[in-house]
């Protein structure tokens, strides 16, 4: 179990640090190039992630796992591509944005919190928080939906391999109430 949480806290810590190490700083178009490679991404990992956790000895473990890895990544990319936006169209925001503001701005748009200090002014700036709503309903629906599926199912491996069902034998009495109806 520690392993799980280290490895979980290292991955959103990796995602956060490389947030704020590449250099973004040609908005030429690149927030849109950004924004269609992180999703692709994003959908990548919770493959991968599910796939894991239908396949693992502790299926609830791992999906508390792929949930740290799944929302860090998804909160980067988008304030990747608000820092980009502002950039490439100043007062795209009510706020210039550096890379702090727009992941301050991506985690309140994804708690449904929305303090209202950074508010969307450009119509294209209002596009990509709306994606990023119904992407995060998704989240919070379709994705949750799918990793408790697969916890499911991988409990459900778990106690067939622990209690596996023992084929009966040739001779064995079949049961013939069906047979005795007749």
């Amino acid at each position: 179990m520690t392993a799980v949480v280290v490895q979980t806290i290292v991955w959103a810590v990796v995602a956060i640090v490389t947030y704020y190490v590449l250099p973004l700083e040609r908005p030429e178009k690149a927030g849109f190039v950004l924004l269609i490679l992180g999703l692709v991404l994003f959908v990548v990992v919770l493959t991968i992630q599910v796939r894991a956790i239908m396949g693992s000895k502790f299926p609830r473990l791992k999906a508390i796992a792929a949930l740290g890895i799944g929302i860090p990544l998804l909160l980067v990319v988008f304030a990747g591509v608000y820092y980009l936006t502002d950039h490439a169209q100043s007062g795209s925001f009510t706020q210039p944005m550096d890379k702090t503001g727009a992941l301050y701005f991506t985690v309140t748009v994804f708690s449904t919190v929305g303090f209202g200090d950074i508010a969307p002014v450009s119509g294209a700036a209002r596009l990509i928080v709306s994606a990023q709503m119904l992407l995060d309903l998704a989240v919070l629906g379709i994705v949750a939906k799918l990793i408790v599926g697969a916890v499911q199912v991988g409990l459900a491996r778990r106690t067939s391999e622990l209690n596996p069902v023992e084929p009966r034998a040739v001779d064995d009495p079949i049961d013939t109430s069906e047979q005795n109806r007749s």
